[in-house]
């Protein structure tokens, strides 16, 4: 039988030999490794900028993650990345934060949840619902587009650079959108630990209302450890408590926001983003994958296995680490794909949103406190 000439555009349907598949699976890894050795680059820069602060002023005022945030986007203002960088730089903005979301989930406990009582627990639903519906209506006041106020009020009122991850793909944000509000987020989260102590004399809290506060207000578990550890013991476990419940609320929020938020996935608005948080899926019926996207599936998967108890112990630290070693990495990744001259252009209002939403959310979250009549 004669050979058959086959043009390079055609996709032969008989499965590819051994060597073959490996050659393309090579070529795929290759694709990416230059770029996502580019925002490992950055990742050991931001972690040396945050070791010598540790070392000259004994705490990190920024973390490795802010800073990988203001290195990579630096570096994107300097200079272009071409074809070459790109697969990877996206890979590690998109990727790399979703398996970290995931790897989050081992580290939420339902039967701490569920000690808490369910007058405390409805009424941190309630605080982050309409936390979230101030935050945003404040964004559109100031002039943020949709996705820019959704951000900002996800991440002021769940968990900050978490929630900002887990919503941009769902909402269709960009790179510069995500960069924007986490830099914003994470600078106030850092305010925060510092300036929240200073109420328990002024407001004169005891160590479990300043503990509830600090759990409704500021973004990040540790950061949490870190504002409630000054007032004592007390403090840090129910403020730990009440956050580990904010972090449950993302799940909800996200499939909220998938079945609300269809058109702002379809829409455009952007020109060709060199980084992006999310795929825009195509005009259409949604898939029903996109419900609930599998991150957030992953991350109460592996929440549901350690209520059960089969996480082992020793596994827990190295989840952890690694979440928080590749949440880094995307944040990298997501500073290389933003023009921090662009970012800058909504600095301003941003900054207000953040800091109205904040002060919503310490009023809201306080109002919790008396209704709820903790000593």
């Amino acid at each position: 039988m004669a050979a058959v000439a086959v043009s390079p555009c055609f996709v032969s349907p008989i499965a590819p030999s051994d060597g073959s598949r490996h050659r393309l699976v090579l070529g795929g890894i290759g694709h990416v490794l230059p770029g996502i050795g580019l925002c490992l680059a950055v990742t050991l820069a931001a972690s040396l900028l945050a070791g010598i602060e540790r070392h000259l002023f004994g705490a990190a005022w920024l973390e490795a993650l802010v800073l990988a945030i203001v290195v990579g986007a630096a570096i994107r203002t300097c200079w272009t990345p071409d074809a070459r960088w790109r697969p990877g730089i996206e890979f590690s903005a998109k990727m790399l934060l979703e398996i970290a979301v995931v790897l989050l989930g081992a580290s939420v406990s339902a039967g701490a949840v569920l000690a808490a009582g369910p007058a405390l627990l409805a009424g941190i639903a309630g605080v982050v619902v309409l936390a979230i519906a101030c935050a945003y209506g404040i964004g559109r006041l100031f002039g943020l587009s949709h996705r820019m106020a959704t951000l900002v009020a996800c991440g002021n009122s769940i968990c900050g650079n978490s929630a900002i991850a887990a919503v941009a793909p769902v909402i269709g944000a960009d790179g510069e959108d995500v960069a924007a509000s986490i830099s914003f987020t994470a600078m106030f989260g850092v305010l925060l630990v510092l300036v929240l102590p200073l109420l328990v004399p002024l407001l004169h809290l005891s160590g479990l209302q300043y503990g509830a506060l600090a759990g409704l207000t500021v973004y990040a578990v540790p950061q949490v450890l870190a504002a409630t550890a000054p007032v004592g013991p007390i403090a840090v476990q129910i403020g730990t408590l009440v956050k580990l419940v904010r972090v449950l609320m993302l799940g909800p929020v996200v499939l909220v926001l998938t079945l609300m938020t269809r058109r702002l996935r379809d829409e455009t608005d952007e020109i060709a983003p060199h980084v992006t948080a999310g795929e825009r899926p195509k005009s259409g019926r949604l898939p029903i994958h996109r419900l609930v996207p599998w991150f957030i599936i992953g991350f109460l998967g592996l929440a549901v296995l350690r209520s059960c108890g089969l996480i082992p112990t020793a596994a827990l630290h190295p989840a952890a680490g690694t979440a928080s070693l590749l949440t880094v990495v995307s944040m990298a990744a997501l500073g290389l794909g933003t023009d921090i001259r662009t970012a800058a252009r909504a600095g301003i209002r941003v900054t207000a949103v953040v800091v109205l939403s904040l002060l919503m959310l310490g009023l809201i979250g306080f109002g919790l406190i008396r209704l709820l009549g903790l000593a």
